[in-house]
């Protein structure tokens, strides 16, 4: 029997046709009736069915009893759990709870429409995702340019001609903050219009070895290339906001802040000549439609809040922003945005800081960075209890070791996970939920980040596990039992909202969002559409989008302005000589979460060094051979491969591996082990502006093993 799905491991909403033997899944394909991923999949969906039949997969919850683990019912776990948290909330305070997001929840609706309920239930202020191990950045430029944190632009690709991409690999990501399922069809698309593709990355990336031109640059010092290409802009005239002119505040000080940022007083600092900057400046700005996009690469890095704020300033003052072509935004059919506004909760920045080390808030959540050590600093408020989601941020978080140390200390722990990986291990209970096609599926989240507008939603195929429940009621469920105890915030009109939403349940919350989303469509419209539906191109939506007061279009934020101050002491400093590490993502794994599939794991390793020859060289280290990596933090030991895709004075590993645990569950995983990039990378080292892990650009030594 033929049915339909969309895969929900990655950020592409490919839509997949999925043929059963009954329960069974005997294959996954690309739906090619989807009229936004048109039959495009990458190797991970094929996967899906490998975790739902997974023998290491958590089926029924289970409590840990010293070193074992024994299996006990929904109703004596959420009861203890419940107890628990809310007695070591009356004894030491509602935050002495924390709370981990892990990033498989953007890819659930029914855990993101719990979410907000679920931690404003608790009451806790020491919450932390996985945001500020990624996109944070990106968030606050919005918040402080467009007065909303998750009004974020996408670029416009299917109509561009000019597409600068800064420290991202879509070919790997199949998009990333850029949901454009079928991305190399869409830049081969670019290519065959007359466009133009320019990759600027420490590494040749899959994206960078297909484009028409690649630059190297120097990791994190992507703040100063903006700028530099700011500053060629502006002096040779080429600024033109067009009709954002009419809206815009801040011209003159982001004109004033590029002039000290010229290319050839950057270029040390870069890797990158002048003269090529002056001549990208100048392509860009001139292309009849152009979009510079920057990802993973000039987020997690030391001056990741400014890079991201750059981003959309040169799309601003090139006249590219809210523009065909362009940089845009989504008009999705839930429209998330909208609902916010009307909630009165558009986000907010720096309203309280963590307790070690005074770093800001963002929308109610500390940086991750700051989690182990707000776990081990003895001191009041300190996290005595903690409940994580979806999450493994023992592999996902700066400085791991120092987190899986720490989190043998807590006094009580629950997790919400389908394994018992390497973070999870330290539960006192695991709590499982459903997955995959066990359940329904709409993309709530990157439907608000696609580069062209649709729709669609799809029926559960095979039956959940009888031992597992869904996100929605696991998290309601477990919120409700803390407060029947005692602990969260005491609040009538709260008991009687957690009440309402587990009654109404998240197909109705949903169905409710898209009958007064943009589009006016429903469930049962959608479910009418079983392939999805195109809902059209991007539009401009300036200035009626914005959340600032009186509509304007902030283009030099004071936070930002204030923060050259750090980045000038930076270019006053002597250009590194030394090994800094980066980070990759590869097209077969999606973070920690994927790597008990054999499908996906087996063949050459994946966890590999890549070294420039010319490093490794001076170094007497060869290919293939095992070398020792060492940072401030600890030390690990891998494979390296010489190649030149890598510049000369960076390696490159990736992120996820590390899977050698004692505790952990993942046979697979334990097999093809590897080592965790974030037992080398530093929880000292952040964006000093938003708190943003900086995982990018970590000084290191290598050498033979």
């Amino acid at each position: 029997m033929a049915a339909l799905h969309t895969c929900m491991l990655c950020e592409a909403v490919c839509g997949v046709a999925v043929e059963l033997d009954g329960a069974s899944v005997r294959s996954v394909r690309g739906d090619p009736d989807d009229p936004f991923s048109r039959g495009h999949l990458c190797p991970k969906a094929a996967a899906i069915p490998d975790v739902q039949g997974d023998p290491d997969r958590i089926r029924e919850p289970q409590r840990r009893e010293g070193d074992r683990w024994q299996p006990v019912s929904w109703e004596a776990a959420l009861d203890e759990a419940g107890e628990r948290i809310a007695a070591i909330q009356g004894k030491h305070g509602r935050s002495a709870l924390g709370v981990y997001i892990g990033n498989p929840t953007v890819h659930s609706y029914a855990a993101m429409l719990a979410t907000p309920f679920f931690s404003r239930a608790l009451g806790t202020r020491a919450r932390f995702s996985a945001t500020s191990v990624d996109q944070l950045p990106h968030m606050l430029a919005s918040l402080e340019m467009f007065g909303h944190q998750v009004l974020l632009p996408v670029p416009d690709v299917d109509r561009t001609s000019f597409f600068l991409v800064l420290g991202a690999n879509p070919l790997a990501s199949n998009g990333s903050l850029m949901t454009a399922g079928g991305i190399s069809r869409r830049l081969d698309e670019l290519r065959a219009r007359g466009g133009k593709l320019v990759v600027v990355d420490p590494r040749r990336t899959e994206t960078a070895a297909a484009a028409d031109q690649y630059l190297a640059i120097r990791p994190g010092s992507d703040a100063l290339l903006l700028f530099a290409l700011l500053h060629v802009v502006f002096e040779e005239g080429l600024a033109n906001l067009r009709r954002l002119e009419r809206f815009s505040d801040g011209l003159p000080e982001l004109r004033a802040a590029a002039r000290a940022f010229s290319p050839e007083r950057v270029a040390g600092h870069t890797g990158i000549a002048p003269q090529e900057i002056r001549s990208l400046a100048r392509s860009f700005a001139s292309a009849p439609a152009a979009v510079a996009y920057g990802r993973v690469g000039t987020c997690t890095q030391e001056f990741g809040g400014l890079s991201a704020w750059l981003i959309v300033a040169l799309n601003a003052v090139t006249g590219n922003l809210d523009r065909e072509g362009g940089f845009m935004f989504a008009t999705p059919a839930a429209d998330l945005v909208a609902l916010a506004q009307r909630t009165g909760d558009r986000g907010h920045f720096g309203r309280w800081r963590s307790r070690v080390r005074s770093l800001p808030e963002f929308g109610g959540e500390l940086p991750a960075a700051t989690l182990a050590e707000e776990i081990d600093t003895p001191g009041d408020c300190r996290i005595r209890a903690l409940v994580t989601f979806a999450g493994n941020p023992v592999l996902s978080t700066p400085n791991g070791a120092r987190l899986d140390r720490a989190l043998r200390g807590l006094e009580y722990m629950v997790s919400v996970d389908l394994y018992r990986n390497e973070t999870t291990r330290h539960a006192n209970l695991i709590l499982p939920t459903s997955f995959g096609f066990e359940r329904d599926h709409y993309d709530l989240v990157f439907y608000t980040l696609a580069v062209r507008n649709a729709a669609r939603y799809v029926k559960p195929l095979v039956p959940r596990p009888a031992g597992v429940r869904g996100d929605f009621e696991v998290l309601l469920d477990l919120a409700m039992s803390v407060r029947r105890h005692g602990g969260g915030r005491r609040s009538r009109k709260l008991g009687a909202t957690l009440w309402a939403a587990r009654m109404l349940g998240e197909r109705r919350l949903l169905d409710l969002l898209l009958r007064f989303g943009p589009h006016r469509l429903s469930l049962r419209k959608l479910e009418q559409h079983p392939h999805g539906l195109d809902l059209g191109p991007l539009r401009p939506q300036l200035p009626a989008r914005l959340s600032t007061p009186g509509k304007r279009l902030r283009l030099a934020p004071a936070i930002f302005l204030r923060d050259l101050d750090r980045l000038e002491a930076r270019l006053a400093q002597p250009a590194t000589n030394g090994i800094v590490l980066i980070g990759r993502r590869a097209l077969r794994s999606n973070n920690s979460w994927m790597h008990n599939s054999l499908r996906l794991v087996k063949g050459p390793a994946g966890c590999v060094l890549l070294m420039h020859p010319d490093d490794a060289a001076s170094r007497g280290l060869r290919q293939g051979e095992r070398v020792r990596v060492s940072s401030r933090v600890g030390s690990i030991e891998v494979p390296v491969g010489l190649t030149d895709d890598v510049a000369r004075g960076v390696v490159s590993l990736p992120h996820g591996w590390g899977h050698a645990r004692e505790g952990a569950s993942l046979s697979v995983a334990a097999a093809h082990a590897g080592a965790s990039l974030n037992d080398l990378t530093d929880e000292l080292s952040v964006d000093a502006l938003s708190g943003n892990a900086a995982f990018n650009g970590i000084p290191v030594t290598v050498a033979k093993a």
